[in-house]
């Protein structure tokens, strides 16, 4: 099983995922996006999230057993609850 991968910031969004990551006990690894210093935009996080948004996570266990992207807290939420 590998571990989720979640990109964002300390900001209000950001903060919900990982909120709901530690509540449901999920493991995960935390990754800092500068969006102050343009970070969505760079060619790395766009193979992530194409919107250059935060959050973005990706979970290797989605659904199936096959790798699965979200983003936008409240779809990365929902995605969670299921």
């Amino acid at each position: 099983m590998g571990k989720i991968q979640l990109y964002s910031l300390a900001s209000p969004n950001g903060i919900k995922i990982s909120v709901a990551l530690e509540e449901m006990e999920l493991p995960y690894d935390a990754h800092s996006v500068d969006i102050l210093k343009g970070e969505q935009h760079s060619k790395a996080f766009l193979t992530i999230n194409p919107h250059g948004k935060i959050p973005a996570m990706t979970d290797p266990d989605g659904p199936d057993g096959k790798p699965v992207t979200l983003a936008e807290s409240n779809a990365i939420l929902l995605g969670l609850s299921h």
